[in-house]
């Protein structure tokens, strides 16, 4: 599908076509590297964005997750699914280089804690400085994990 023929909304999909690397960054541990790879694509003529992730590290799940328009067609829906076998909803949005998620209501499982993201796009957007929050009662945040994604191609 010609980018033309895309929904103004789904073009802001287009800054993640492509692979990448993944590193991820927890308080207290020493750095290692990019441990994963990710990639995006277009699926079903252009209609909903898959990402596919592969982990090295042991224990990390990998994860595929299918994004396309929500209800309303104002912002986007993420469809996760990995390795454990959780399968989660997440509300998304890309605007202004400025990637978010959240999920903050019952899905396929219960709501034990609310996560949310955001993931800032460099400005030759070969690189996303991301950062996951959680919330036992969705007031008070507290910082999870960085998450930072390097263009390869």
């Amino acid at each position: 599908m010609d980018d033309n023929d895309r929904t103004p909304l789904l073009q802001r999909l287009e800054p993640f076509v492509g692979r990448w690397t993944m590193e991820a960054l927890f308080p207290g541990v020493e750095p290692t590297g990019p441990t994963g790879r990710t990639t995006f694509e277009w699926m079903l003529g252009g209609q909903f964005l898959l990402q596919r992730t592969e982990v090295s590290e042991p224990g990390a799940p990998e994860a595929v997750m299918i994004v396309g328009l929500d209800p309303e067609g104002a912002a986007f829906t993420q469809h996760y699914f990995d390795s454990r076998g959780v399968a989660r909803l997440y509300s998304m949005n890309v605007e202004e280089r400025i990637w978010t998620l959240q999920r903050d209501t019952p899905d396929f499982t219960s709501l034990p804690f609310r996560q949310r993201f955001v993931g800032h796009f460099s400005e030759d957007g070969g690189r996303i400085d991301g950062r996951w929050e959680r919330s036992q009662d969705g007031a008070s945040w507290e910082h999870d994990f960085e998450l930072i994604y390097e263009r390869i191609t």
